[in-house]
């Protein structure tokens, strides 16, 4: 029986959509890096003409956002070794991959709700606070559709649904799962 099984048409079909799906997505975050950059390089003589504004406190990249970028390179590493597991047909290493991806998923979504509590500035204190919160709110709200997406593919894989040649739904989690790291790199 050939369910579930796409002819090659629409596995190409299916392909471009989630390319075109993640330079779409690619566009919006271009429009948030376009706001911080033309506020930050230009900054506007009603914040003082400095930035940060006067009077915000700049989160220091060095802590919990350096710390965020390790477990979230990481994971980017453990959905990588998955997906050669898979191509290699070993099913509990590309299990064990995936787990450790969501896992590592579900801390970095854990710390930034902490960095988020506890941000000397809200998102109404100027235009670093609303361009810090939609950039990296938009990003988080990635973060977590991509845990969804990639705990599916878990347990699809527990239920022996991809094979080492046909596994798309897992290689646009994947995908999906590296655009998000690059992203958080800008």
């Amino acid at each position: 029986s050939f369910e579930g099984q796409h002819t090659v048409a629409v596995q190409q079909g299916l392909r471009m959509g989630m390319i075109l799906f993640i330079v779409s997505e690619v566009m919006f975050f271009f429009a948030f890096f376009w706001a911080f950059f033309t506020s930050s390089l230009s900054p506007v003589f009603n914040i003082g003409g400095v930035w940060p504004p006067a009077g915000i406190e700049a989160i220091s990249p060095w802590g919990l956002p350096l710390l965020n970028t390790i477990i979230l390179l990481s994971s980017g590493a453990s959905v990588t070794w998955a997906h050669h597991a898979i191509v290699g047909g070993f099913k509990k290493e590309a299990l064990v991959g995936l787990i450790i991806t969501v896992i590592f998923a579900v801390i970095f979504t854990g710390l930034q709700g902490f960095e988020y509590i506890n941000a000397p500035f809200a998102m109404s204190d100027s235009v670093y606070g609303s361009v810090f919160f939609m950039a990296t709110g938009f990003h988080g709200f990635h973060v977590i559709i991509g845990t969804i997406f990639l705990s599916i593919c878990t347990f699809r894989l527990y239920l022996d649904h991809f094979s080492r040649q046909r596994h798309f739904g897992f290689e646009a989690a994947a995908w999906y799962w590296h655009f998000v790291d690059v992203v958080w790199l800008f």
